[in-house]
């Protein structure tokens, strides 16, 4: 069997790949799958995709983009199933996967983890959300065959316009992401930490607030990992650190307790709770707003806790700070919850099960 990915980001580089079906390569190639990877973006577009500035670049590297992905229509005629992850094109209509639907007659899976019908775009691409076409992503699940969703929100939008649908959540590689208590610890003052994206930023100035009352209660080191390099909470002390694939585990593993904020929006409903994941898997207990698919994951007082306001946030993350027997208490429960329930092995045979269903479709 063999599978082209059509994928808006170059491999190993977004979260929402890396950390959900790129991970399954492995397994899908020693069970005789062959995976061909195609994003729409370059190495070079998705470095600058999310800075201000450098239009021209930007539009020049879109074109080669979209010649890249005219390119896949040959390609496509060669394999037994596309994996479509959000969709072929960032904007207009979906004449692509038209075309691999009705044209080349190829089995579409289609792979959301966002609300992408919503008008949703980043601040440094404000043109982007003039070039939505409205209906597509209706369309493009009309065209599927099958879609994997990552919440029952998600699917719940999904079913209307296609039935044939599977919720998979956000996993953890429990092999690459190791328990931070299998080592030794100990270390002052204690960490508070957050990892995400130049878009995900923002989320952490809902806490500025609580950030501001911490440090003034505690000696405390603030980690923020992959924030833009100018990115500020006045008056909090943050220790900015760039994203690096590499080091990725490492900086999770140096924090003590997770921060994921949230605003409490559709969009944000349609999430995952990826981060909460990660903190989990290396045995951070995370502070996660009580949002979206959240409330799901963490049991309150168990696994980590769910704050709705500032008051709770501020009082939750004290306790953790003081308490290192209950930072690991929670911690090797949140490890255990995500070998058990969204673990890569847990997952990996009803991955590959779809994918051979779908497959199968003529």
């Amino acid at each position: 069997m063999k599978v082209l990915f059509v994928v808006p980001y170059p491999e190993a580089s977004a979260p929402s790949q890396r950390l959900k079906f790129e991970q399954y390569f492995p397994y899908f190639r020693e069970q005789g799958v062959a995976c061909v990877v195609r994003p729409f973006m370059s190495e070079t577009l998705y470095k600058i995709i999310y800075q201000k500035g450098c239009y021209g670049k930007k539009t020049i590297e879109t074109l080669l983009g979209l010649l890249r992905r005219i390119g896949t229509l040959h390609e496509a005629r060669h394999v037994d199933l596309i994996y479509l992850h959000l969709e072929a094109i960032p904007f207009g209509p979906p004449l692509l996967e038209y075309l691999y639907q009705h044209w080349l007659k190829k089995p579409i899976l289609l792979d959301m983890d966002d609300f992408i019908n919503l008008p949703h775009s980043s601040a440094a691409n404000p043109i982007v959300k003039f070039l939505r076409y409205p209906k597509k992503i209706e369309q493009v699940i009309r065209l599927s065959n099958h879609v994997i969703v990552v919440t029952p929100f998600l699917a719940d939008y999904v079913r209307p316009f296609n039935p044939h649908v599977s919720v998979i959540p956000p996993t953890i590689n429990t092999d690459l992401y190791q328990s931070k208590w299998s080592r030794a610890n100990g270390t002052q003052p204690v960490c508070i930490g957050w990892s995400g994206s130049y878009t995900t930023a923002p989320y952490l100035k809902l806490l500025h607030h609580v950030l501001l009352t911490l440090q003034k209660k505690y000696v405390l080191r603030i980690k923020v990992v992959g924030a833009p390099p100018h990115f500020s909470l006045p008056g909090v002390n943050l220790e900015l650190i760039p994203w690096r694939r590499e080091s990725e585990v490492f900086h999770l593993q140096e924090m003590d307790i997770g921060l994921y904020p949230l605003p409490n929006d559709p969009w944000i409903r349609g999430k995952g709770g990826l981060k909460a994941l990660q903190y989990m898997g290396v045995g951070v207990p995370p502070v996660c707003s009580s949002v979206g698919v959240n409330p799901q994951i963490i049991q309150d007082g168990e696994n980590g806790f769910l704050a709705r306001d500032d008051e709770e946030w501020v009082g939750k993350i004290s306790r953790l700070i003081e308490d290192e027997g209950l930072r690991r208490q929670m911690g090797e429960r949140a490890r255990e919850d995500v070998e058990r329930l969204y673990s890569v092995r847990h997952f990996a045979p009803e991955y590959l099960r779809i994918l051979k269903s779908v497959c199968s479709i003529k």
